[in-house]
Order: C-alpha cells, then sequence, then structure tokens
C-alpha cells in the first residue's frame, strides 16, 4: 500500500463541481492497493498515519500528531500511485489491485480507520474528482507499506 500524507490547513474533494467532502486543518491522504495487500497493510499505514508527528508543538518543532491536535483527515483512492513509468512513455498499472477488488479493499480500510480515528472524510472511490489544497509547510510524506512488511 501506498500513501502521499499532506498536512494542509484545508483540502476537499470536488465531483462535477460540487464538493462531497471537506475538512479544515490535519492530512489530506492519497492511498493506492497493490495487488498483494492485505489487512496488516492497512493496519500499518492506518497506525503510522494517524500517529505521524508531523504538526508544530508550541516551541515550533514537529513534536504531535493529527489526533494530538484535533484534526482531520480526508482519504482519497488514487490507484495512479503504483504507476510504473520506468518503460516507454505510459505509465503501466499492472501492480495496482484490480479495480473490483480493490473497492472491497478501499472499504474495509476506510472502516478500520474509522475504528482508529474519530474524524476520518472520504472521496469516492474511481470517481473522477477533483482535490483541492493548502498545503501547510509544505509537509508531505510518502508512506510504502511494502519497504517494511
Amino acid at each position: 500500500m501506498r500513501a502521499v500524507i499532506q498536512r494542509v490547513s484545508s483540502a476537499s474533494v470536488s465531483i462535477n463541481r460540487s464538493v462531497v467532502s471537506s475538512i479544515g486543518k490535519g492530512l489530506l491522504i492519497l492511498v493506492a492497493f497493490h495487488r498483494d495487500d492485505t489487512a496488516a497493510d492497512s493496519d500499518y499505514i492506518i497506525s503510522k498515519i494517524t500517529g505521524l508527528r508531523i504538526f508544530e508543538d508550541d516551541n515550533h518543532l514537529m513534536n504531535l500528531s493529527v489526533s494530538d491536535i484535533d484534526g482531520e483527515i480526508l482519504a482519497v483512492s488514487q490507484f495512479t500511485l503504483y504507476g510504473d513509468a520506468r518503460k516507454g512513455k505510459r505509465p503501466s498499472f499492472s501492480t495496482s489491485m484490480p479495480p473490483a477488488d480493490a473497492l472491497k479493499f478501499y472499504d474495509d480500510f476506510i472502516a478500520r480507520f474509522k475504528k482508529n480515528f474519530h474524524s476520518l472524510k472520504c472521496g469516492v472511490f474511481g470517481a473522477d474528482m477533483e482535490v483541492s489544497l493548502v498545503n501547510s509547510g509544505p509537509v508531505t510524506i510518502i508512506l510504502d507499506s511494502s519497504k517494511i512488511l
């Protein structure tokens, strides 16, 4: 599983110019699933995201997590994170989880996430979304569960 985490002042997802989800201060998470991902990958990524200390404390040091600041999280599925463009000019997505499996996996990922974090909002799986954000810092972190499991 791959996730791109961006610390934001605000973020939103729109479909056909209509906002379907939005947050204030917190994290925007773009997430993609590998064809071999399991529940252990979800649990690892969720734990890392909610515990990442990337918000500043009173001394301007990154010592606080999104949970510590009572922030929000907006999770958006983005299968293109597994795009492999090493050969040719068109990315290959052969390592991405197939769409039907990915939808079930995403639903399970969101359910697991909501058990661990009270203020989670979501994009719409498979939809053509417009994602807007105000990146704070900017701070952007990339996680890949295959690097550790």
